[in-house]
């Protein structure tokens, strides 16, 4: 979809991107719908064990201490991410670690600035071109220190650092019976148990 009449966020320009996607948030209760590299994207609702590999993940960030009020960072999940590398692009992780004055860096739309988030996640679903590829590149243009992809149908979590401007210079790859550590630059020492996620993210029957 072209983005040509599209304007920098704070103008009064028309936003056809943004309506659009507002729209369909409106007719899809529940679907989470973001704009990256021009494109609309739809996600339908999440089953159950994506919800529980999410959970899985936010466990060990929790009982690092993360996230309980007195930190500098907040674990949050949904929350929208503006995205430089478009006039309305944005996208909505499933789970992020922000700065605690995150509400400071409100643009529009319900979406921050990239500079206040320090770790996003995606969940993969069904979605694997657009997690592993077309977000690898905006997460890394818009400078996220750590991208983690936890790949349900591979069995894998992915991290991913050091952002450049085609995408991220390391990416480690971490199967069952290891353990994924995480940057301390997150707000504290963290791994996670790929076993245990894995495991809460495979269908249940």
């Amino acid at each position: 979809m072209p983005v040509a009449t599209a304007a920098p966020p704070g103008t009064d320009e028309p936003k056809p991107l943004i309506e659009a996607a507002n729209r369909l948030m409106d007719r899809l209760p529940g679907y989470r719908v973001e704009i990256i590299d021009g494109m609309l994207s739809v996600a339908p609702l999440r089953d159950g064990p994506h919800a529980d590999a999410l959970t899985t993940v936010m466990l060990p960030l929790l009982s690092a201490g993360l996230s309980n009020g007195d930190t500098e960072v907040e674990v949050l999940q949904g929350i929208g991410l503006w995205l430089p590398s478009g006039p309305e692009y944005y996208a909505v992780p499933d789970l992020s670690i922000v700065d605690a004055d995150f509400d400071d860096h409100l643009i529009e739309n319900n979406c921050y600035a990239p500079a206040c988030f320090r770790l996003v996640l995606e969940v993969i679903s069904e979605n694997h071109r657009t997690d592993l590829r077309h977000k690898v590149t905006a997460y890394a243009q818009a400078k996220i220190p750590v991208y983690v992809v936890v790949d349900r149908k591979h069995s894998r979590v992915h991290v991913l650092t050091e952002p450049l401007p085609a995408g991220y210079d390391r990416h480690e790859v971490y199967a069952p019976g290891r353990q994924a550590p995480l940057p301390a630059s997150i707000g504290a020492e963290v791994s996670l148990d790929v076993d245990e996620i894995v495991r809460a993210g495979s269908p249940k029957r």
